[in-house]
């Protein structure tokens, strides 16, 4: 069967306390729980602050009242509508910088087990992403001995990430321990088109996920995935390629046009580039206080001027969420959900005649025109781009 999955999702408060400081309060699991099956129509949704006790605490009175249930093969199952993987999002210390990697397992007992680990490197386990004392070679083998997975997290952002602020190689970050590196996340400023453009890539899946902080944001990115299952062992098998039973059919993201760190962005004009890449400081002030976007970052190391994509690799479909077509605000969100049942039916599938009858001729043609090709204001220093229609 086929499913839609997100994987890095954030938890903003759990049994009453801050998790993710800088996500919404509304982002609680039950927040999540609704808004994947009500609204986004996502399957598997991936939660990345499980090692925080409070997180912990609520996942377990969840599973002990019957609401989760414990999956035989990983992962933990809402109604049998929803599957919830266990993960925790965590910032390690490099050489040039620091990164974020996000730990994925099976189930409740071996998440306990790593944030106890965890909590003797970091500070306050029980806020989100917090630096730990560790390299990213030394988180891989800590998840590895436990059975989990391990994915290093938009890893071309300017900050806090493999590539875009600590390595032009990330197999220096894990050396030998790089082939258990199953995959990676690209992230909003990138897709497959420009990260193929890395030659030591082509033996690694990757994932497109939202990195949620706001409800709203669940499902901005996302992966297609044929599994027998919809448990842990049968999305990680597919996230490692080995086979046509279980694999990543699609991924779904933003045009990295649209992603706010698209480009190179000054720090001191605030102009966003616009000439060739790459920039590496202001040519219109000339200020070496930039911001290097991730095009410009990947066209600095990258190995090829073109992609070269491996065989198989899944195809990249771009897609605007609804959040940036203009005109669509709650209510008229409202309607489009009632008639269309989640927001996956709406970008990808509604009938322009249905649509119409729905919510008018002018919001149809822009969503319809959302999946062609749009004019962008390109991203870039943190500001999101612009559909300009």
């Amino acid at each position: 069967m086929e499913y839609f999955a997100d994987l890095h999702v954030h938890i903003g408060r759990a049994a009453g306390k801050p998790v993710k400081v800088t996500a919404s309060r509304q982002l609680t699991l039950d927040g999540i729980i609704r808004t994947c099956l009500e609204i986004k129509g996502i399957d598997i949704v991936g939660l990345v602050d499980c090692a925080s006790p409070y997180v912990l605490r609520e996942i377990k009175h969840k599973i002990n009242s019957g609401e989760l249930i414990e999956l035989a093969k990983g992962g933990l199952s809402y109604q049998g509508k929803l599957t919830l993987i266990l993960g925790s999002e965590i910032e390690t210390q490099e050489s040039k910088g620091v990164a974020h990697s996000v730990a994925y397992f099976p189930n409740i007992e071996q998440m306990e087990e790593f944030s106890i680990i965890m909590s003797r490197f970091i500070n306050n386990i029980g806020l989100s992403s917090q630096k730990a004392r560790l390299r990213a070679r030394q988180l891989l083998s800590i998840v590895n001995d436990l059975g989990g997975k391990l994915i290093p997290a938009h890893v071309f952002t300017p900050f806090k990430s493999l590539y875009g602020s600590c390595y032009d190689r990330m197999s220096r970050a894990f050396e030998e321990g790089f082939n258990e590196v199953i995959a990676v996340e690209l992230g909003l400023s990138a897709d497959t088109q420009l990260a193929d453009r890395i030659k030591e890539l082509a033996g690694k899946q990757f994932v497109s996920n939202s990195d949620a902080h706001s409800l709203d944001k669940i499902g901005r990115e996302y992966n297609e995935v044929r599994l027998d299952a919809p448990d842990f062992e049968n999305l990680f098998d597919a996230l490692e390629g080995k086979s046509d039973q279980r694999k990543i059919l699609a991924n779904y993201g933003l045009d990295p046009r649209l992603g706010k760190y698209h480009r190179t962005c000054c720090l001191s004009c605030n102009y966003i580039a616009e000439e060739p890449p790459p920039v590496s400081k202001c040519p219109r002030c000339t200020s070496d206080k930039v911001v290097m976007g991730a095009l410009d970052r990947i066209t600095f190391i990258a190995d090829y001027d073109e992609a070269v994509h491996p065989p198989g690799r899944p195809p990249y479909y771009h897609q605007v969420p609804l959040e940036f077509i203009p005109g669509i605000g709650k209510k008229t969100l409202e309607r489009l959900l009632k008639a269309f049942g989640n927001e996956m039916n709406i970008v990808h599938h509604a009938d322009p005649e249905e649509l119409h009858k729905v919510v008018g001729a002018i919001v149809t043609e822009k969503i319809i025109a959302a999946r062609g090709k749009l004019k962008l204001k390109v991203g870039g220093g943190g500001v999101y781009g612009k559909i300009m229609f």
